[in-house]
Parts: C-alpha cells; structure tokens; sequence
C-alpha cells in the first residue's frame, strides 16, 4: 500500500486544471493564487513519483495517467461531497448550502416566481445557482459541481433520479401582421421551415421544437441562430421570421411591448416537461424532492 495518499485538495486543484486548461483560470476557480494551485500539482505528481500534467508556456496538456487520474478523482471528490451531504440532510431539510443549474429557457421565467417565496420560507437554504445549457448543466451534476439540474425533458441525463415539475406548452411565435392568418392551433405542417428561427446547438429546446413538428426537413431548413428566446423574439419582432416559445416564456411577458403574436402548435406530442433531476442514490434525494414540490408550488 502506498504510503502517501493526495489530499482533497491537490485533487481538487488537479480537477480544476483539466477543467479550464489554463492555471490561472483554474485558480481562480479554487480561489487559490496560480503559485498556490501549480505548486499543490507539483507537489501531488512528485509524491507519487509521475507527471500527470505536461507544461509549455502555451499549452497545457495532461498525459494518459493524468486524464485517468483526473477520472478517478472525480469520483473520489464526489463521494467525498456525499459524505459530507449524508451529514447535513440528518440536519433540518432545505438549510444550507445548495448548488442548482438551471437552462437558460428556464430561468429567467420561472426563478423570479420562485426565489422570493424561497428565501422568505426557507431562509437557512443557500440557493447557489448557475446557468448552463443542459448538456454543460448535466456534465456538471456527474462531475459534483451541482447537486441539482432543472431543465427540460427529453433530454439524455444519464444516471439521475427525476421528478417532473410541470408540463410545459410550445407556442409559435410570429410578427402580428403575418399575412396567412393562422388558426388558433397552428399545425406542424402550416411552419414554413425557411423562416423557422431556432436557438444555436446545446440548447435543448431546439430538439423539442423540432421533434415536436416531426417534420425531418426541418433540421436542415430552420436558421439556428438564436443565443436566447429573448434574441429569438427580437428578430421576428423585425419581421426576420417565426420562432417557437414555451409557455413559460409567455405567461412570464416576453411578448410584452412587441408585435409578435404567438399561438398553440397543434399536435399530441407539443410540450416540453420541466423536472429537477439529480444523482442517483444521493443522500439528498428527500431534500430534492421537497425541493421539486416548492417548485411545483412556484
């Protein structure tokens, strides 16, 4: 048996550096000087007698070992965060620290709803969140930088456990005087896929637009452009297309103080499920899934 172990920390910093690839982004990521998180790696490969990390002045680049190092340490760091959460869910329940993604179709329609009546029913729970598209969100929750993912499903999540917090409705959107005069459902087939504005890739609402339609061609037709529903919304206020919209969106105004109208696509698979997922068999799932029910009771 080896007669050094590396410590949390040394990990840590390891992680931190095959995440960024550059030292001082990953310092500051670990709230450590650069000297500080260079040293503790140097420090880890010449205890176990290996270089993990290759160094040039331009270029970080971890050997073979390092990357299954970085893999190991992932997991290591993971139950270690388990160990500590197993302790504070015996404590009181939504207190404390807790760290949640959300997707950008999301958040900004739906946590202004629910944050205040959260900080004022919860006040021990320290809500930390941050914005990815979901695959970013995803790869975030396996790697232990969040304990929790809201967003949209069907999307491919891996190992979680989930509980679906609503149903979601997808709309089109389009500018007030289009010249059609679509009915009060518009039917996939009536969507002119050579001005369909979608949002750019890593964005799962893209892919439930487009399956909702059903319509193959689509994919290769539709502009996806959109960095955001709002940018989405504000080009085809200028006449630049049509778009599709959650519900969410709607009922949280981003219609407002535009010309764009929008209304339900007709069809039986139209709808987005918004779900909080999290690890399997994590010692919070309890806590999680009260957390799902204040979401429900947005």
């Amino acid at each position: 048996m080896s007669t050094y172990l590396p410590t949390i920390k040394q990990l840590q910093y390891l992680v931190s550096l095959h995440e960024y690839g550059h030292f001082g982004r990953a310092a500051e990521a670990s709230f450590v000087s650069q000297s500080t998180l260079s040293a503790g790696i140097r420090e880890l490969e010449s205890l176990l007698g290996v270089t993990l990390v290759e160094r040039s002045r331009r270029v970080v680049r971890f050997t073979p070992l390092g990357n299954n190092v970085v893999a190991k340490a992932h997991r290591v760091l993971r139950e270690t965060e388990e160990l500590a959460e197993l302790v504070q869910a015996a404590g009181k329940p939504l207190s404390g620290e807790l760290r949640m993604s959300v997707i950008p179709t999301i958040a900004p329609f739906l946590l202004p709803r629910i944050l205040p009546r959260l900080r004022r029913e919860r006040p021990q729970l320290k809500l930390f969140l941050r914005e990815e598209t979901s695959d970013h969100a995803i790869e975030s929750l396996h790697h232990g930088r969040a304990d929790c993912v809201l967003l949209a499903l069907p999307f491919a999540t891996g190992e979680v456990e989930v509980e679906v917090i609503a149903k979601d409705e997808l709309f089109v959107a389009f500018p007030k005087d289009d010249p059609r005069d679509p009915p009060a459902e518009i039917p996939p087939g009536m969507i002119d896929e050579g001005r369909l504005l979608l949002l750019e890739d890593g964005h799962c609402l893209k892919e439930h637009a487009l399956a909702a339609c059903n319509r193959p061609e689509m994919r290769a037709s539709a502009t996806m452009i959109g960095t955001s529903l709002h940018t989405l919304v504000q080009m085809v206020d200028n006449g630049l297309g049509l778009t599709m919209l959650p519900k969410m969106a709607i009922d949280a105004g981003i219609l407002h103080e535009t010309d764009v109208v929008a209304r339900p696509l007709k069809g039986g698979n139209t709808h987005r499920e918004i779900a909080l997922v999290w690890r399997t068999n994590s010692p919070r799932s309890d806590e999680f899934r009260l957390l799902a029910d204040e979401l429900r009771a947005g």
